[in-house]
C-alpha cells in the first residue's frame, strides 16, 4: 500500500448524493484533501434529480393546486386550478431541483472539495480510473480512503418494453408529457404508494398492484389500514396479493393502452404504467473486483457497523448498502464513515431514525410497532389522539389525522410513535427526542405545548394511554 504522502487525495468520494456530499464535506472539515467524482452533469444524485426532492415537490404542487387541504371546508369539488397539467406540476419541481443543485455545488466549493466529472471505476483498492464525460480519455487518481456513494436506479423487470412514456419507472416520471386519466402502478412499496396517492389526488384513476397481501408491511398495521381506507376513498383500486404474469401494449380507437395480466386471470387496462418493484445499486461500472469487492444480486455492497467494506480503506454509504435507503440516514452514514476513516470518534443512534412516507395523507414513525412488541412478548399499552380532537386539526381542516403512542405497560417508557396526517414527518421529531433519552409518556403529560398546535396530540395521546391503564 502506498504511503499517505504519495496519494493524490486523502479521500475520494464516488457519487454526489446525500451520503457522498456529507462524507466529502465532513472529511474536508477535518482538513483532508478531498475529491468527489460525479458521472452526471448535475450534482445531487437521485435524491435531488429524480427521487426524493422531485417526488416531494410534486406532492406539494398537487396538494396546493388540487385544493386538498381546503376540501374539508369548501367541499370535495374545490380546487385552486381547474384542468391541472403536468406542466403545472413541473413548474415548481424544476425550480426546486435547480436551487438544490446550486446549493449542493456551493456547499462543496466553499468547503474546498474538488469536483471531478466522469465515471469512476476501481483499478485497485487505492486507485480509481475516471472516464471523462464524453467517453474519450481518462485519468487515474490515487487516494488513501474511498467512499462509495453511487446510489441506485429503479429496477427494471425482464421482458418489459420500457419506453419512458407508456411504461416507465420512477426515474422517468418527470418526463411525462401529460397527466393520464388512468394509471396502474406495479409495486406497493414506499415509492409506488406515494405516487399512487399523489396522482389519485388530482383525479387520475389509479390501480395499485402488489403480490404482497397487505400494504406497507413494515408500517404499524393500524396506520397502514387507515392509509388503505383513505386511498380507496380517493377511488384507488388496490390489487394486493396479485402477481403480474404479463404486460402488453395495445391500441384502439381511444388511443394507446397498456394491458396488465394478473396471475389470478384478471386484466387491468390503463393509459400509463409505473413499474416500481424496488431499486438496484449503481455498481455495474465500478469494477468492484479490481478492489477486491463484490455486490449482491441487487447491486448492493455489504458493510460493517462503521460502513466499512471488506477492504478496510473502502467505505460504502447510502442506498447502495440497502435498508433503510433514506436521504436522512444516508447523510448520517456519510458523516460517520468519514469520521471513522480518519480516526475521529463519532456516535449516532441508528436504531431511532424516523421514517417519513410522503403519501397523501403522510405517515411518519419512529421506534417500535405493536406487531414487533407483540412478537417480542413485551407488555405495552397505547394512547391515541385524533386531529379532529385538536383545535389545530380543525383549523387546518385535517380531521382524519391520528397520533399513536406505544409505551411500556409497567414503566410507561415510550417505545414507539406512529403518526398519519398533516405535518406527520415534522411532528415525529418530538417523539424521537423523548425516545432517544429513554423518556416516559409522563413527559408529555407534564409538558406545556403551544396552543393551538398539532403537538398537543402528544399530551392528549398520553392521557388516553394513562386512562387505558385505569389510572
Amino acid at each position: 500500500m502506498l504511503r499517505s504522502s504519495e496519494f493524490d487525495y486523502d479521500l475520494v468520494v464516488i457519487g454526489s448524493g446525500p451520503g457522498g456530499q456529507r462524507a466529502a464535506i465532513q472529511a474536508a472539515k477535518l482538513e483532508k484533501r478531498v475529491a468527489l467524482v460525479e458521472k452526471k452533469a448535475v450534482l445531487g444524485g437521485a435524491c435531488i434529480n429524480t427521487g426524493t426532492i422531485p417526488s416531494k415537490t410534486l406532492r406539494e404542487a398537487v396538494m396546493h393546486l388540487s385544493g386538498y387541504r381546503e376540501r374539508g371546508f369548501y367541499g370535495s369539488s374545490y380546487s385552486v386550478k381547474q384542468n391541472i397539467t403536468m406542466q403545472d406540476l413541473l413548474f415548481r419541481t424544476t425550480q426546486v431541483i435547480s436551487n438544490e443543485q446550486d446549493v449542493s455545488r456551493n456547499q462543496l466549493q466553499r468547503n474546498g472539495v474538488e469536483m471531478i466529472s466522469g465515471t469512476a471505476s476501481f483499478v485497485n483498492a487505492n486507485t480509481l480510473r475516471v472516464l471523462s464525460v464524453d467517453g474519450h480519455g481518462h485519468q487515474d487518481i490515487s487516494t488513501e480512503k474511498i467512499v462509495v456513494a453511487v446510489g441506485t436506479t429503479a429496477t427494471r423487470g425482464e421482458n418489459i418494453d420500457f419506453d419512458g412514456t407508456q411504461i416507465f419507472t420512477s426515474d422517468e416520471i418527470l418526463s411525462l408529457d401529460h397527466l393520464p386519466k388512468t394509471m396502474a402502478i406495479v409495486g406497493a412499496g414506499v415509492i409506488g404508494t406515494e405516487y399512487t396517492t399523489i396522482f389519485s389526488t388530482i383525479g387520475v384513476r389509479v390501480t395499485l398492484i402488489d403480490k404482497r397481501p397487505i400494504l406497507l408491511d413494515f408500517v404499524d398495521n393500524e396506520i397502514a389500514d387507515s392509509l388503505a381506507y383513505h386511498m380507496r376513498e380517493n377511488r384507488v383500486t388496490l390489487r394486493l396479493g396479485e402477481e403480474v404474469s404479463g404486460i402488453d401494449k395495445t391500441e384502439d380507437e381511444h388511443g394507446k393502452k397498456v394491458k396488465i395480466h394478473l396471475g389470478s386471470g384478471k386484466q387491468v387496462v390503463t393509459e400509463k404504467l409505473l413499474y416500481s418493484i424496488g431499486r438496484t445499486g449503481n455498481t455495474e461500472r465500478l469494477n468492484l473486483e479490481g478492489a477486491g469487492l463484490q455486490s449482491d444480486d441487487r447491486g448492493r455492497i455489504k458493510v460493517n457497523q462503521h460502513y466499512q467494506t471488506v477492504v478496510p480503506n473502502i467505505y460504502a454509504v447510502g442506498d447502495v448498502i440497502g435498508f433503510p435507503s433514506l436521504a436522512s440516514t444516508s447523510m448520517e452514514q456519510g458523516r460517520l464513515a468519514a469520521c471513522h476513516a480518519f480516526g475521529i470518534p463519532a456516535t449516532s443512534v441508528p436504531a431511532l431514525f424516523p421514517y417519513g412516507i410522503y403519501t397523501i395523507p403522510e405517515i411518519s414513525m419512529v421506534g417500535r410497532s405493536e406487531e414487533e412488541l407483540t412478537q417480542s412478548n413485551i407488555p405495552y399499552e397505547i394512547g391515541k389522539a385524533r386531529y379532529r380532537e385538536i383545535a389545530r386539526g380543525q383549523i387546518i381542516g385535517d380531521t382524519s389525522g391520528i397520533l399513536k403512542l406505544i409505551f411500556h405497560q409497567d414503566s410507561r417508557q415510550l417505545l414507539g410513535v406512529h403518526i398519519m396526517g398533516e405535518g406527520a414527518s415534522e411532528l415525529i421529531h418530538i417523539g424521537q427526542a423523548v425516545l432517544s433519552f429513554g423518556g416516559s409518556i409522563d413527559y408529555f403529560i407534564n409538558t406545556v405545548f403551544n396552543y393551538p398546535t398539532l403537538a398537543e396530540c402528544y399530551k392528549v395521546a398520553a392521557f388516553d394511554g394513562i386512562n387505558r391503564l385505569g389510572l
